[in-house]
């Protein structure tokens, strides 16, 4: 491997044409403070990974609005920018407002090369639905994909974790088979083995890490709002917090780091060669 990479990974967006989500969350300022941030920090990011629901309704409007807003960011940083569709994803609707495509609806299924980096996205939405599953055709073009070897390895994007009961309620027997992805060891008979060295996912709006067929799985906050991981029993509760992630893939290892996104005033900002110089005087 002789490259190192960085993406900016957004999930969970549910941008809105306008107003509120849930009559609190706001999404575009989500949205807007992810990407300022990631602006503002000087950092070369390679790609901007956005792993489904980039919409809360599915509908064209907000595509093209979160399309815009996306588009200008990466051009500021230099990056590609990867689409992933989610449970509130409508395909048609994504290629359209996207990116001005005929508004066909079969898996949005695609690979996107960044230097000898692989992203290989994988469509787990089932249209009308909440849980995710792949069909057969899909787990074939996907081992297709991953028979050859990339320079740099591969990350697997999807929405749905391939990992169950990472928000409390969501392993309970009566809501998983209508929230999880369906028959996961059937997509680790194909990762397993291969060159995929990271799994990023979304869906549960609750950061969390795992490992599957031998791979580590990153599951991103949501960058509209969160869910409690310790909501009181018998609840599922949202809470306003916003954060997304920055990836650091190297030759040896793969690193991911929760980005909080200001709500207020930070607890304290100060140089950097300040806390340099503190750290050498003590």
């Amino acid at each position: 491997m002789a490259a190192s990479y960085s993406l900016l990974h957004l999930t969970d967006v549910h941008a809105v044409p306008e107003g509120l989500l849930h009559g609190s969350a706001d999404p575009w300022a989500g949205l807007t403070a992810a990407l300022d941030s990631a602006v503002a920090s000087g950092t070369t990011f390679d790609a901007i990974v956005l792993s489904g629901d980039n919409t809360d309704s599915g509908d064209e409007v907000s595509y093209r609005l979160l399309g815009q807003a996306v588009d200008a960011a990466a051009e500021r940083l230099g990056a590609r920018v990867v689409y992933a569709a989610g449970n509130h994803d409508a395909r048609g609707a994504l290629r359209a407002g996207l990116f001005g495509q005929a508004p066909t609806t079969e898996p949005y299924d695609h690979v996107v090369l960044v230097g000898g980096l692989r992203l290989v996205v994988l469509d787990t939405s089932a249209p009308g639905r909440h849980h995710g599953e792949l069909d057969d055709a899909q787990l074939a073009w996907l081992a297709e994909r991953l028979a050859e070897p990339a320079a740099d390895g591969t990350v697997l994007v999807m929405h749905h974790p391939p990992l169950g009961g990472l928000t409390p309620g969501f392993d309970d027997p009566r809501l998983s088979p209508h929230i999880d992805l369906r028959e996961p060891d059937r997509l680790a008979e194909v990762v397993r083995g291969s060159d995929v060295r990271l799994v990023l996912a979304g869906h549960t709006h609750s950061a969390a890490a795992g490992q599957f067929a031998g791979v580590p799985v990153w599951v991103g906050p949501g960058s509209a709002y969160a869910a409690d991981p310790l909501s009181p029993a018998g609840v599922i509760t949202a809470v306003p917090f916003q954060a997304c992630t920055k990836v650091e893939i190297t030759a040896t290892d793969v690193r991911t780091v929760l980005v909080p996104l200001r709500q207020g005033p930070p607890v304290y900002q100060l140089p950097l060669q300040q806390l340099v110089s503190h750290l050498s005087e003590h």
